[in-house]
């Protein structure tokens, strides 16, 4: 772990490959869990907003969901997060063919909204847990990514690259240029 302004990273997301890999794993990750991807109060709002217009690209079962629980829900962790169809499928999964994708990305790639998808949804593997001083930057680890983790060793990919755009997202273009020069130093 290393501190990099008001945060503390985990050196995995430096050291460890990971390239996403739809064909092998079906985008399990946005139906396998135990919980709806983790929100931020500001995203829950942007989803109240964006609604209207991602419904269109939702299946009914999504829409059903979310129309009877909202946006965004509680956890059975107290935190902020997607609702969820059958305690399994984001509500905002759609599927193409048997792959699934985000609903809400669809109507980005659309042009329709100008938010891609949550920053969690977008980091992951990266996962950020906000405390009062710092927030923790942690690479997650997880059995239906084996496929990704092994494209990313292939193609050399590191996680920090993998995932730049969200890390700038998310924390900006300086901290990522200083994440840049700190993966730099380790190499050495």
């Amino acid at each position: 772990m290393f501190q990099l302004g008001k945060t503390i990273v985990s050196e995995d997301i430096l050291s460890k490959d990971f390239v996403c890999n739809l064909t092998a794993c079906k985008g399990a990750c946005c139906v396998n869990g135990d919980a709806g991807a983790p929100l931020s109060q500001d995203e829950t709002k942007i989803l109240e907003e964006i609604y209207p217009k991602v419904k269109p690209f939702l299946r009914k079962q999504g829409i059903a969901v979310i129309e009877s629980q909202g946006t965004s829900v509680v956890g059975t962790d107290g935190e902020l997060e997607t609702p969820l169809i059958d305690d399994q499928d984001c509500a905002y999964v759609i599927y193409d063919g048997k792959t699934a994708l985000c609903g809400i990305e669809q109507a980005y790639n659309q042009g329709v909204i100008d938010w891609k998808k949550p920053v969690s949804c977008h980091l992951y593997p990266v996962r950020v847990k906000d405390f009062t001083e710092f927030a923790a930057v942690n690479y997650d680890k997880w059995d239906i990514c084996d496929p990704a983790c092994s494209l990313g060793q292939e193609l050399e990919v590191p996680v920090y690259k993998f995932v730049k755009e969200a890390l700038v997202r998310r924390f900006g273009e300086d901290w990522y240029l200083e994440l840049e020069k700190v993966a730099e130093g380790m190499k050495k």
